[in-house]
């Protein structure tokens, strides 16, 4: 199983948002990481086929992006996947399933099925419009799963759930990516951390960094430290370095940063984490923009 992306662009205009990305994507999660703007997007949408590929080419075990067959292996979630609020989740999923081309008793076992899975059997005939954010996501992921898809692409599937919505989330997207391809694309760095085996880190349309998280942070370990100081030592710092957190102990101040050179004599070396990664890329802090 794998999906290929070879020397892929998209240009809109005077706007080069994805520049020559190439990857090999076997199964497991994948976490794309980036900011608003690096192209996850266009990126995401050109793996769907939702948007054509300036140049370069997607294919799927042979599968051309373009061909009726790769859309028979791809489950896509978008930011926002339409639905329809009078449905109840049953008949949104019969729905679904008959655009899909499964015939009735199919339908019906999947549905079954996938609701138990996303765990909303208990609501199946309760209307869309009365659930929470975090169940229209989990809806969302069991109307792509209709077909079993070999791939499943979503994208910032976990935006706006509150924080136990989120860890649900991320453990159904972990049980998913034991014998599929699943990406997802998100600026949630806690999201990666916790469910994605490869790390792909993008930024201004190019593909940074591919690994796991032992690799991909290994560019900042022993440049993270950490410090207690008086409110205006901290401040002074924080002008000199990408700070990772401040935060306020009463009269002193806590503080995480990345230092590239020599560092104060107070510091501590800390170990690097995602977080501190992404924000050593990420801060418009020491030029690193």
């Amino acid at each position: 199983m794998e999906l290929r992306i070879d020397r892929v662009s998209k240009q809109y205009k005077n706007k080069l948002a994805v520049d020559r990305v190439s990857l090999e994507l076997h199964e497991g999660v994948y976490g794309l990481l980036g900011e608003n703007g690096a192209g996850k997007t266009s990126l995401i949408r050109m793996v769907c086929g939702v948007l054509r590929p300036s140049s370069g080419s997607i294919s799927f075990d042979g599968l051309d992006v373009g061909d009726e067959e790769y859309r028979a292996v791809l489950g896509y979630l978008p930011q926002d996947f339409g639905y329809y609020p009078e449905f109840s989740a049953q008949d949104f999923m019969y729905y679904m399933a008959s655009l899909k081309g499964l015939n009735k008793a199919r339908a019906r076992a999947r549905t079954r099925e996938l609701l138990e899975l996303v765990s909303l059997s208990d609501v199946a005939k309760k209307k869309i419009k009365t659930f929470s954010g975090g169940m229209k996501q989990r809806l969302g992921i069991a109307q792509t799963l209709l077909n079993d898809p070999k791939l499943l692409v979503l994208d910032e599937p976990t935006a706006g759930l509150d924080p136990k919505e989120r860890i649900r989330f991320r453990n159904l997207i972990s049980r998913l990516g034991r014998d599929r391809i699943v990406l997802l694309s998100t600026h949630i760095v806690s999201d990666v951390e916790h469910i994605a085996g490869t790390i792909l880190l993008m930024k201004e349309g190019r593909l940074l960094q591919k690994g796991s998280l032992e690799e991909v942070t290994q560019v900042i370990q022993g440049k993270v430290y950490e410090l207690t100081a008086c409110a205006e030592r901290a401040e002074e710092l924080a002008r000199s370095y990408v700070v990772i957190n401040y935060r306020s102990e009463g009269e002193k101040v806590f503080l995480r940063f990345v230092c590239e050179g020599q560092p104060p004599e107070e510091a501590a070396a800390a170990p690097a984490g995602l977080e501190d990664l992404y924000l050593y890329y990420f801060s418009e802090a020491k030029g690193h923009e």
